[in-house]
């Protein structure tokens, strides 16, 4: 079983910064690939950055550079650094992995509790 939680959220003004993280607990045997989401009331999931076991990083343009996803593959630790941002940043944001357990076993995917994070004046 593999547990996640996001931490790092919280009020920012527009055009602060703020740094989620997301630590990754568990018998792993490899991380395939770590992405943020989020959702704010009333509107869908949306996906908004992804890293891949390769260091491969995949944006949504609502996002993309403004945010920047690393990870810490020796802490099993992702982190999403979120610069310029703007009142419709606000929702919880969400970590999510993409595991195995076993070589050629199947795909997990689990995901965190989310953290909340506001932008505004």
């Amino acid at each position: 079983q593999v547990q996640l939680v996001e931490s790092g959220g919280g009020l920012v003004q527009p055009g602060g910064s703020l740094r989620l993280s997301c630590a990754a607990s568990g018998r792993i045997f490899r991380i395939l690939s770590m992405t943020w989401a989020r959702q704010a009331p009333g509107k869908q999931r949306e996906l908004i950055a992804t890293l891949t076991s390769g260091a491969n990083t995949n944006y949504a343009d609502s996002v993309k550079g403004r945010f920047t996803i690393s990870g810490d593959n020796a802490k099993n630790m992702v982190y999403l650094q979120m610069n310029s941002l703007k009142p419709e940043d606000t929702a919880v944001y969400y970590c999510n992995a993409v595991v195995r357990f076993s070589d050629n076993g199947p795909q997990y995917n689990y995901w965190g509790q989310g953290t909340q994070v506001t932008v505004s004046s």
